[in-house]
């Protein structure tokens, strides 16, 4: 799978990766709330041909995990707490898959473009994005 690809899945599906991730985890904590696993893909967070709220999705991810960095501004942040590869080279494939090539590789002059192109194909998708993401 590509890698925007993957941050369309973790950002439309989150329910999905949560479950996957839950998975892995203490028996537990599957079971805190069973109501609202049936509930969530269907939801307001993404079912089909619903915008999804990408502010809300980040947001809820990063209070899971105390933070989340820079993530509005950041294509770094954002990759990391989306648990992606956020390496130079993640970030050239990226780069390569939005057609972004402004500045050198790894430069912040391409890292902000690549955040910016992102954003914007989250929109093109039926992503509900953030003032505070587009600036």
């Amino acid at each position: 799978m590509s890698i925007f690809g993957s941050i369309m899945d973790k950002l439309f599906h989150p329910a999905k990766a949560a479950e996957a991730s839950s998975a892995s985890a203490a028996p537990d904590a599957g079971s805190a709330s069973p109501s609202q696993a049936g509930g969530a893909p269907g939801g307001a967070q993404g079912g089909a041909g619903q915008a999804v709220d990408i502010g809300a999705v980040l947001s809820d991810m990063a209070g899971k995990k105390g933070g989340g960095g820079n993530y509005q501004t950041s294509i770094v942040d954002l990759l990391k707490l989306l648990d992606l590869d956020s390496s130079l080279d993640a970030r050239k494939q990226l780069a390569n898959e939005l057609n972004v090539h402004a500045g050198a590789d790894g430069s912040a002059e391409q890292n902000i473009a690549l955040h910016k192109a992102v954003v914007a194909k989250l929109e093109q998708n039926g992503g509900k994005v953030p003032a505070s993401m587009k600036s």
